[in-house]
């Protein structure tokens, strides 16, 4: 389904796929039969929809690449771009960045998340922010600093990917 944000931890292996690829077609091909076939649960965290809503939250309310402050800018949209086309995302953490994302969410609790949310612009957002639609985003929010723990101990790299 379209618009769903996935957070992939990566083996050695799959980074050296990904790395490897020439093309957008390439790096697709190595996504969808390889990392996102596995599917392994312990190593990917889903944001759903709500990645759209998490990132203007951890930055300054707009959807960019290089909003906001690090290390929060990082945790969806930031990091390397691996995709160049524009109906797909594919951004690469590395597992120095991993840790100080971890860290950081660490400490974001939901009155903090909920005073951002409701400062998100509506114009640019799209629609009205609703108590529903924030509880939604928080509930995919939640785990990502575990997430992200996870993968800075186990020296991996990270990719967040959306299809548009």
């Amino acid at each position: 389904m379209p618009n769903r944000g996935v957070h992939f931890a990566l083996t050695r292996q799959d980074l050296d796929g990904i790395l490897a690829t020439e093309s957008d077609e390439e790096l697709l091909s190595v996504l969808s039969d390889g990392i996102e076939e596995r599917w392994d649960e312990e190593w990917l965290a889903q944001t759903d929809k709500a990645w759209d809503a998490i990132h203007r939250c951890l930055t300054d309310g707009e959807l960019a690449y290089e909003n906001g402050s690090y290390p929060l800018r990082l945790c969806i949209l930031g990091g390397q771009q691996l995709y160049s086309g524009d109906d797909y995302i594919v951004s690469l953490k590395k597992p120095e960045e991993c840790v100080a994302i971890a860290q950081a969410l660490a400490r974001i609790n939901i009155d903090w998340m909920r005073e951002q949310y409701f400062a998100i612009p509506s114009n640019d957002f799209g629609r009205e922010p609703t108590e529903a639609d924030f509880q939604y985003t928080w509930g995919w929010f939640t785990g990502l600093d575990s997430f992200y723990g996870r993968a800075a101990r186990a020296n991996r790299h990270v990719i967040f990917t959306v299809d548009l």
